[in-house]
């Protein structure tokens, strides 16, 4: 039986684990030295195979046809089976792994292949990305930029009545861990009258929440804002690294390109709806004044339960400081509070004119900064556009970043009475620019 005051594994490491506690249960890829790449479960410092654990038998039902689908090299078939087969799933490894789990014996007796050590595995990109696209749904980001740009009026007409997006380049979304190189592309410095090519001298990191999505919809049909929640598979963390000089020079009248289309960063593990039920909050009411949402993005239970309490937290280690043996600096402590449309808006929203989602879709909220310097997502928020430096543990200090620099985004889930969840982390080093 599963106290749910007290939610205990019989896997050591999961109780008490900041991130991967046995209320959490995330899925993603990974693989270990000389096989090939499956679909696994995160438990404390351990991961659950879905292969091994299929081939001893230990599901059944709904809950086998599901955990077979997530075993596979990526996630994509397990998320177009849906909410209820996903539900099935969790609810199957929750009883497995809980501390009374009638199957401990059996799964203690297949030692290391069911449960390789996380630190001995490599994790992977969790899906096939057919599609991304990037939400600017963080207002206090959107206002800080647009003082930066229009300082009389840092916010468009249409902001508060449709959750702005843009399509971005999936080919480019890569796993944490994975380096990240400088760009090259045009720009157009103060003063010059033509543009000039090289590399990206205004490198910045976004600190975002990425969002997968399950059960898409048939072209020219339309997701209706009640049911939206049904269509998400999951959540991550998501790094959308910007060239700011390339993005200024070349987003009008289109939007970002080349600055965008580099690297996008997602942290390995898919958080489940489920798991983050706890900690679903009210949308925060509108400002007076603002506009109340047309009704296509407007559902009761949505807003009184379609927000989530996440704290959402950026660091940085310059190449110094890991020669020093300093520790990676926090930059940013912010959470999705500040999120002015919830994620059921964006998907019902990126549907209604008919535009097909499918299985292993990627959505990003945009850049989630709070209304305090320092909860600011972007170093172009915190620097002020490059006119104030941050100063570093090791005395250096940047305005953008620099060669060598490693951006480091986490994100905790913590309420009183309930186990704290985490995303794990999501990390990129930055790399020279390869010559022009």
């Amino acid at each position: 039986m599963i106290d749910a005051a007290n939610p205990l594994s019989w896997v050591p490491s999961a109780n008490g684990h900041p991130d991967f506690p046995l209320h959490n249960l995330p899925l993603g890829v990974f693989s270990v030295a000389g096989q090939t790449p499956r679909g696994g479960v995160a438990i404390g410092e351990h991961i659950l195979d879905l292969q091994v654990a299929c081939a001893a038998g230990l599901f059944e039902g709904e809950a086998e046809a599901a955990a077979r689908a997530a075993s596979g090299d990526c996630l994509n078939a397990f998320f177009a089976l849906g909410a209820p087969a996903r539900r099935a799933l969790r609810a199957a490894l929750t009883g497995l792994l809980a501390e009374g789990s009638p199957a401990r014996m059996h799964m203690e007796a297949l030692g290391d292949a069911l449960l390789p050590a996380m630190a001995d595995c490599r994790l992977h990109l969790p899906a096939r990305v057919g599609d991304y696209t990037d939400f600017y749904v963080g207002i206090h980001h959107a206002n800080n930029v647009g003082k930066l740009f229009r300082p009389d009026n840092p916010l468009l007409p249409n902001y508060k009545h449709v959750p702005i997006g843009y399509h971005g380049r999936a080919s480019t979304v890569c796993v944490s861990g994975t380096p990240v190189r400088r760009p090259l592309g045009q720009t157009l410095p103060p003063g010059q009258e033509a543009p000039s090519f090289g590399p990206s001298k205004r490198l910045d990191y976004e600190l975002e929440l990425g969002i997968w999505i399950g059960e898409g919809n048939a072209m020219g049909e339309s997701i209706a804002i009640g049911e939206a929640g049904e269509h998400v598979a999951g959540y991550c963390l998501l790094n959308d690294w910007s060239a700011r000089d390339l993005q200024a020079w070349e987003y009008q009248p289109l939007g970002p390109f080349l600055a965008k289309n580099f690297a996008t960063t997602v942290s390995p593990w898919v958080v489940m709806p489920e798991a983050l039920a706890p900690f679903r909050i009210a949308q925060p009411p509108r400002p007076a004044g603002d506009p109340q949402p047309l009704p296509y993005l407007l559902d009761a239970q949505d807003q009184a339960a379609g927000a989530f309490d996440i704290e959402l937290e950026v660091l940085l280690q310059s190449a110094a400081m890991r020669e020093q043996g300093l520790a990676p600096q926090r930059l940013a402590l912010s959470n999705t509070r500040h999120m002015y449309w919830t994620v059921a808006q964006m998907v019902a929203h990126h549907s209604v004119g008919g535009c097909m989602l499918q299985p292993g879709d990627l959505f990003g909220s945009g850049t989630l900064s709070g209304p305090e310097p320092e909860q600011f997502g972007s170093l172009l928020e915190s620097s002020f556009g490059g006119k104030q430096a941050l100063t570093l543990s090791s005395g250096e200090t940047r305005t953008f970043l620099e060669d060598g620099d490693e951006v480091i985004l986490r994100a905790r889930c913590r309420r009183e009475g309930q186990p704290s969840i985490g995303f794990g982390e999501c990390r990129g080093v930055l790399l020279p620019a390869r010559s022009a």
